[in-house]
């Protein structure tokens, strides 16, 4: 793309975005936050450390992402649920794990709320983008990823902002509610806010479903492809989340076009 090209893009795109304020707001916000603000404070979390990403990976922690801390890291090994995903397609386990060029770790398919092959404390940091938002079980997930992190070690997530999102018409989960799941050990195969989901769910904001009944019948096979939101997240919930597992929260943060990050530390 030319420089008027993108010039005459990004113009179009601003005009959109005059309807909505705040929207446009955050936009021109972000030409100038394109990366992290912190992310100087953070490097020492990652570099030439050991970690794992839960469902990527992720463009965003690559070297031109929001977070460019794949090149940091001494190696980063995967888990996804399935060897075959919506996101990822056909992958196999082993050391197949890519986040770069030259970068392979290992790659497990394992469920994120169950991670027993990999032994406790065997990561100096986790990472998870757009995955949180998926699990029926965000507390149960939680303290298996905690599991394998070592003390001092770091976790990175990045969930959607369900205000510029097509969850937007969705009320935030209350945290009880989380902890409800967790006490009654819910499982991933979970549909209970399906009804919800599919009453609120703007179509118009997602690209990945052509109608309702689409929506309805890849949802009631969800157990399969993991793809509704089983959750809504703000950044007050997030710090509530990280206060209950006792992490110290280094990094909160609310970037264009729809992401919130939370970074944390464990005692």
């Amino acid at each position: 793309m030319t420089f008027r090209e993108k010039l005459s893009y990004e113009i179009g795109y601003m005009a959109r975005l005059a309807k909505t304020p705040s929207r446009l707001a955050q936009y021109l916000a972000s030409k100038f936050h394109t990366r992290i603000g912190s992310f100087g404070r953070l490097k020492p979390l990652y570099k030439e450390k050991k970690g794992l990403e839960i469902g990527g990976p992720s463009p965003i922690f690559g070297a031109k992402g929001y977070i460019p801390l794949y090149p940091l890291a001494k190696q980063i090994d995967g888990s996804n649920f399935s060897n075959n995903t919506v996101w990822e397609n056909t992958i196999q386990e082993g050391m197949t794990y890519r986040t770069g060029d030259h970068a392979i770790g290992h790659q497990y398919i394992l469920d994120a709320i169950d991670l027993a092959p990999i032994a406790s404390a065997s990561y100096d940091f986790i990472l998870s983008s757009h995955s949180l938002e998926h699990i029926a079980n965000p507390l149960k997930a939680l303290k298996e990823w905690l599991r394998v992190l070592k003390p001092g070690g770091s976790i990175t997530m990045i969930l959607p902002d369900s205000r510029y999102t097509f969850d937007h018409k969705r009320p935030i989960t209350r945290f009880e509610h989380l902890l409800e799941d967790y006490r009654n050990n819910t499982g991933e195969d979970d549909l209970t806010h399906l009804e919800e989901i599919c009453a609120l769910h703007d179509f118009t904001r997602d690209a990945g479903v052509k109608d309702q009944a689409g929506f309805r019948e890849r949802s009631l096979h969800n157990i399969d492809n993991r793809c509704l939101h089983q959750h809504v997240y703000d950044l007050a919930l997030l710090r509530r989340i990280f206060a209950y597992l006792e992490l110290k929260v280094v990094l909160t943060d609310a970037s264009f076009p729809h992401h919130l990050t939370i970074v944390g530390v464990k005692n």
